[in-house]
């Protein structure tokens, strides 16, 4: 099976701030591949730039052989992309918004109305084709942008949050919607999100980028294995906990990451035997204890073993306010 998508020290800079950091990956043809950070992580920048929008300050990438800088139009003809923000003409009908997509893509006649037919059947707005998008409710309109991406059958789609502010019901239908385009099309899809659910359902392999970097690459099974067994999480009274937590790391038994003021994360090997002694330890230091409980690592846990805090802690920064910008320049 051969790569879809090549990255190579991929950056980029805005003025003195780095918004990508020389990140590097493939993508291999046919898998749903997770791009899982915070908000502000560099997420989009990469999105955008290997959808030839913006052009990277330096490395190179190729999708599906062409390389991003030199030959972006044939990376364009090859490529669909559902936008993180909503790009729908809600004055139009959501037949209407398919068939200009369709016609910019080159495509008329009898085999634009085929296609158009069969994608809105595919995410079942048929019933709706002849209704203005204003009156549709936020999952249909992400699934109209799912049918839109598929008008000229895309070999390569990119997913920017495909279900951010969606309600818990929608998000699942959408995962399955992505999940028969990945099989039933073969289409290699790029996915970006900051839920650990999603990436954890949809992707084969996932890569966790935060502040600009690429941190952790693998399967879930693989990101998961470096946490350890379990994760066991006590919750003491009282603030500035952090002393507590290395006073676990030397008794040398447990790995400790101080997550917030009153909260700690251990990791440990079989919980239901660690958690009396984790106890009795801390009752020896004089610790009053609130809560604990404890769970099979996540994909959070990971985000939490690699870089101390949670990822819906991360706010975003410089990258956010880059991207309001280029949104209203856009608008």
């Amino acid at each position: 099976m051969k790569e879809a998508i090549i990255v190579e020290n991929l950056a980029k800079r805005y003025g003195s701030i780095e918004a990508v950091k020389g990140i590097s990956f493939t993508v291999r043809e046919g898998e749903i591949f997770g791009f899982l950070g915070p908000n502000g992580a560099g997420k989009t920048t990469t999105i955008h730039i290997l959808a030839t929008i913006l052009k990277p300050t330096s490395g190179k990438a190729t999708v599906d052989g062409y390389d991003i800088v030199r030959e972006p139009q044939k990376v364009r003809k090859i490529i669909g992309i559902i936008f993180q923000d909503p790009s729908l003409d809600e004055e139009l009908t959501g037949y209407e918004n398919l068939y200009i997509h369709g016609r910019l893509y080159g495509l008329g006649g009898q085999s634009l109305r085929e296609r158009i037919e069969e994608a809105l059947k595919f995410v079942e707005l048929h019933e709706y084709k002849d209704k203005p998008v204003r009156k549709y409710s936020g999952g249909m309109r992400r699934r109209l942008e799912i049918a839109r991406a598929l008008i000229h059958i895309p070999r390569i789609l990119f997913l920017d949050e495909p279900t951010i502010g969606l309600d818990p019901q929608t998000r699942v239908h959408i995962w399955e919607y992505i999940n028969e385009l990945n099989r039933e099309y073969k289409t290699t899809i790029f996915l970006t999100t900051h839920y650990m659910d999603e990436a954890e359902a949809l992707c084969s392999k996932i890569a966790i980028i935060d502040r600009g970097r690429i941190i952790a690459l693998g399967t879930v099974d693989d990101l998961k294995s470096r946490v350890g067994s379990d994760v066991v999480y006590v919750k003491l009274y009282g603030d500035n906990n952090e002393g507590i937590c290395r006073a676990l790391q030397l008794a040398d038994v447990w790995s400790c990451k101080h997550i917030q003021d009153n909260v700690l994360a251990l990791q440990v090997e079989k919980a239901s035997e660690a958690v009396p002694e984790i106890l009795k330890y801390l009752e020896k230091l004089k610790v009053k204890v609130k809560e604990v409980n404890y769970r099979r690592p996540t994909l959070d846990d990971v985000f939490i073993h690699l870089t101390g805090r949670e990822i819906r802690d991360s706010e975003g920064g410089f990258v956010d306010f880059a991207r309001m910008i280029h949104r209203a320049r856009t608008r």
